[in-house]
């Protein structure tokens, strides 16, 4: 019994890690496998928890940024955020939802649900083309990050 609430608290470990942004998918599989998780486990739970914030992001994100705006304390960030987002979405604006996708699979930093996220409500992206991208999106960068940890795991001798 005692099994189960570990393996429980690891996967919400995996999920929230996931959640964050920066970290996202791409830490989470990594994370997740070294807690003892398999690695399509990891990225099973991974891939779930990243995608969490996405729909939130997509429906609040521009209200929430419109009232802060409007504040002396968060007026400043919000400019900052908007044009770093608006500046890496050139991509996105020339292909639209391809290039979303394109721009959600590639495992670097700064790129990512949360950064795609952003950009594609920040240009008034429409959910049913936002969602279906940034969802195969993941699915392409949770393949490579799966294919690259599992990788660097064998090459090490594995890790447990």
């Amino acid at each position: 019994m005692n099994e189960i609430f570990d393996i429980i608290s690891i996967e919400l470990a995996v999920i929230i890690t996931a959640m964050i942004p920066f970290v996202e998918l791409r830490g989470a599989i990594p994370v997740g496998i070294s807690l003892g998780l398999t690695p399509v486990h990891a990225t099973l739970i991974s891939f779930i928890g990243s995608m969490i914030p996405v729909p939130f992001i997509l429906f609040t994100i521009r209200p929430i940024f419109k009232k802060l705006k409007k504040t002396k304390a968060f007026s400043q960030l919000i400019s900052r955020l908007t044009h770093r987002s608006l500046s890496k979405s050139g991509q996105i604006q020339k292909y639209g939802a391809w290039g979303l996708l394109i721009f959600v699979a590639i495992p670097l930093p700064g790129t990512g649900i949360w950064s795609g996220s952003l950009a594609a409500a920040l240009l008034d992206m429409r959910f049913k083309w936002a969602f279906p991208a940034i969802l195969v999106g993941n699915m392409i960068a949770a393949g490579l990050i799966l294919g690259l940890s599992h990788g660097v795991i064998n090459v090490m001798g594995g890790v447990r």
